[in-house]
This record gives structure tokens, C-alpha cells and sequence, in this order.
């Protein structure tokens, strides 16, 4: 099977230049060791049971031994070894050598190692699939030439993605199993399997204790019934644990759980001063690190969303979060959001690593556009405001106001707001 391209490949390449020893970690099924074997030149994997034997046992006694071979080499399910961290950070020292060595493993494992690894072995963090990755974009529009270019050559935008296509994408998720197979049903099935398997086997696995996979599918639905809003955590304690006795205590360990799995990732808030200190919502906002688990979660299918729109625009907006985060990686991208108590907000505030920063609304449907494009131009002017009063520490205005939607047609408005389908983005 031919490899299916990951905007990460660039951000690997340089990793693998600049250090000796490269670790990918991310979700279960996001492609990690598929992508690592593009690079290796010799590959260890300690799930191979004709070998595991004979490996584990080298790695115990004499780690060194493995290290020898055409490099890169590749060990994956590292974790089962951990000795191999060890033996890697001292070659990495002696030679002085980069591009050695290339570390992945499954995210049900913690590992304790007494070395930290720093400036030998370098973390890349990989994500599900994005539309564009996946092929489900057209990618017409590039997020960096919108930064980089004041006024685009070309604004012929339009999205090959129906709404019934976007809400297949959203359930089947990025995962490069669930895209690669051949029917849908089996493309769904994927995102659903991850799901069982996490809440029976890897949420216990992680760090080796026992956990109630009832408590855990309680926690994951009630987080997908919150996705991409600022519910309380107390409040999905309380919806998680109705009818059960479930402690406080039991619960923030399975959300830290969760956490180390790479299943949830929150959006963190964006707190400028544009306003009284006191009127910004600063809470996190819920989300999964693919919308395809949520629904999973849900237990539904994509005819469900025909007549729950609400939940979709949800889902969507994490959907595009993912996108985002991915097609802004190789420029330190940061995602955030903003909100006031007066109801103005940007969905995402997308910051890179050199100041510039987008401002985001998203949209699914037509008829939202021109109120996401309001409370962009209004958080715009209330930054203009501010820094005529505070001329010492201005802040720094959005380089882009967008308004990513579901539709068909991409343009740009008159008051300057880009309207830009999610099925014509990419990097």
C-alpha cells in the first residue's frame, strides 16, 4: 500500500537532521510506526513474537547489542524495552552522531526512565489524519500562504465536500486504518474499536491499575455531550457519576488517564486585557483529540446528525480544531479560544511561533457566517480601542480574521474576513 503523505514529514525530517534519536507519540492508530518505517533503514519491533523473546532478553542484559545495524534504526514498542532509552541517550553522547535512532510505541504505556532524554532524543507529536492528509480536501487554500500573502493570486475556493460527506468525515475520524479501508462500514468501525479499546484495556494499561471500563465510557460520553464547550469539570463529574458511585478522587485520575492516552485535549482560553479581566471566560474547552471518538461515544451513526444539527456544529468545530493544530505544526502553531461574559468569542485563535496570529470563527452552515464574521471584526476593534489607551504595550493586531465553514464556496469579504470551506484547506 502506497504511503499516504503527513504534514509532519517535514517537522521529521528535521528532527532527524538536527538530533540523534527522534521519539513519535500520539494517539493509538494515528500511523506512527507506519511513518517511522519510511525513515528506518533497520527496524526492531518487540511485539514480533518469534523475536520478543530473544530481544527483550538482549535489551535486559546487553541494550547495546540492538544498537547495532544500518541506522536509523527503528524500535518500536520501545516501551517493552525501556533499557533501550538508556542505551540510546549514551550513544547519542558518545557518537555525537544524528539521526540514529527512531522511537514509537503504543500510548498505553507509561514508562519511567531515569534519563529525561533532552537535546539527544527530540518528541514529535503526531496527530489523526487532517481532510487534507486523508485526501478529503482539495486543498485550494494553504493556512500559511493566507498568512503570508496580503492579497491571493487565486480565490477559486471551492469545496468538493458535501454536508453529508463532512459528517462521514467527522465520524470516520483521521485514523489512516479507517481511510485507507475499502467500505464504509469498515471505515466506521475503526473509530469505534478505538473506542472499546480504550475504555477496556488501555485506560488500565496506561499506568498498570485496574479501572472500571463503565466508568470510564460514562466519563468519554459525558465529555462528548460537552465537546468544544466550557462545561465545568465539576459538571461532567456530576453527569459522568449519576447513578453510580464514582469518587472525585476516581474521576480526575481516569481524565488524567485520558490525557496521557492522547484521547482528550482541551482548548486553553486566550486572555488579553481587551476588556475587564473579570469578563473573560478562562476555562478549558472540552474536547477529544479526534471528533470521531466522540461520536463513538455517543454510539451513533451519521444519519443520527440529521436531526441533531446542534451536536454537529460542535463536532465539526473540533474537527477543524484537529485541522488546524496539524496544518499549523511546522510553525509552532498554538491553539486557543476566546470568550467574553457579553457573548463575544472567537472559536480558535490559531498563534504561531513568530507573533502572527488568525483569528477564527467556525461555521458549518451558510447562515452563520455573517454572525461569526461580526464577532471577529468586533474583537478587532475592541484590540484598536485598547491600544489607543494602552500605547506603551499594545497589543498586536490579528494578521486574519476567518470564518471556517461547511460550505461549498470560498471567498473574501469586503470588511476583509476570508470565508473559507474546510474541504479546500490544507498547510
Amino acid at each position: 500500500m502506497d504511503y499516504l503523505k503527513r504534514v509532519l514529514d517535514k517537522q521529521f525530517d528535521l528532527r532527524m537532521e538536527a538530533m540523534g534519536a527522534t521519539l513519535i507519540v500520539g494517539p493509538k492508530g494515528c500511523g506512527k510506526t507506519t511513518t517511522a518505517k519510511q525513515k528506518a533503514k533497520t527496524i526492531v519491533e518487540f511485539q514480533d513474537e518469534e523475536l520478543r523473546e530473544n530481544y527483550l532478553l538482549t535489551a535486559q542484559n546487553r541494550p547495546s547489542q540492538l544498537l547495532i545495524g544500518e541506522k536509523p534504526i527503528l524500535f518500536d514498542e520501545w516501551q517493552d524495552a525501556p533499557k533501550i532509552w538508556g542505551a540510546i541517550r549514551k550513544d547519542v553522547d558518545d557518537t555525537g552522531k544524528t539521526g540514529q535512532y527512531i522511537l514509537t510505541g503504543s500510548s498505553a504505556q507509561t514508562v519511567d526512565t531515569p534519563h529525561t532524554g533532552t537535546l539527544r532524543i527530540s518528541r514529535l507529536k503526531m496527530y489523526p489524519m487532517s481532510l487534507y492528509e486523508s485526501g478529503d480536501s482539495n486543498g485550494n487554500i494553504s493556512l500559511m500562504d493566507l498568512f503570508n500573502t496580503s492579497e491571493p493570486d487565486d480565490t477559486n475556493w471551492v469545496s468538493d465536500l458535501s454536508i453529508d460527506d463532512l459528517v462521514f468525515t467527522i465520524c470516520r475520524g483521521g485514523w489512516p486504518r479507517a481511510v485507507t479501508n475499502s467500505s464504509r462500514n469498515a471505515k466506521l468501525f475503526i473509530a469505534k474499536e478505538l473506542f472499546e479499546q480504550t475504555v477496556a484495556v488501555d485506560i488500565s494499561k496506561i499506568d498498570n491499575v485496574k479501572r472500571n471500563p463503565d466508568f470510564a465510557r460514562l466519563i468519554m460520553k459525558s465529555y462528548a455531550r460537552n465537546i468544544c464547550q466550557l462545561t465545568e469539570m465539576q459538571n461532567i463529574l456530576k453527569d459522568a457519576r449519576r447513578d453510580n458511585n464514582m469518587s472525585e478522587k476516581t474521576f480526575y485520575e481516569y481524565i488524567a488517564a485520558l490525557q496521557k492516552l492522547f484521547i482528550i485535549e482541551d482548548v486553553e482560553a486566550w486572555c488579553p486585557s481587551i476588556r475587564s479581566k473579570t469578563a473573560i471566560r478562562a476555562s478549558k474547552k472540552k474536547n477529544f483529540i479526534d471528533p470521531s471518538l466522540a461520536v463513538a461515544a455517543f454510539g451513533v451513526n451519521p444519519d443520527y446528525f440529521d436531526k441533531d444539527y446542534k451536536t454537529l456544529g460542535f463536532l465539526f468545530e473540533s474537527l477543524v480544531i484537529r485541522d488546524l493544530k496539524i496544518y499549523s505544526s511546522e510553525h509552532g502553531g498554538k491553539v486557543s479560544y476566546y470568550r467574553d461574559r457579553y457573548g463575544l468569542e472567537a472559536d480558535v485563535v490559531l498563534h504561531l511561533q513568530d507573533g502572527r496570529y488568525a483569528l477564527i470563527e467556525v461555521k458549518l452552515g451558510q447562515s452563520e457566517i455573517e454572525e461569526g464574521a461580526q464577532h471577529l471584526l468586533e474583537i478587532e476593534r475592541l484590540i484598536k480601542e485598547y491600544n489607543k489607551k494602552e500605547k506603551q504595550v499594545p497589543l498586536r493586531m490579528p494578521d486574519l480574521k476567518i470564518v471556517i465553514t461547511g460550505v461549498k464556496y470560498g471567498y473574501i469579504r469586503p470588511d476583509g474576513v476570508y470565508v473559507v470551506p474546510i474541504g479546500c484547506l490544507k498547510d
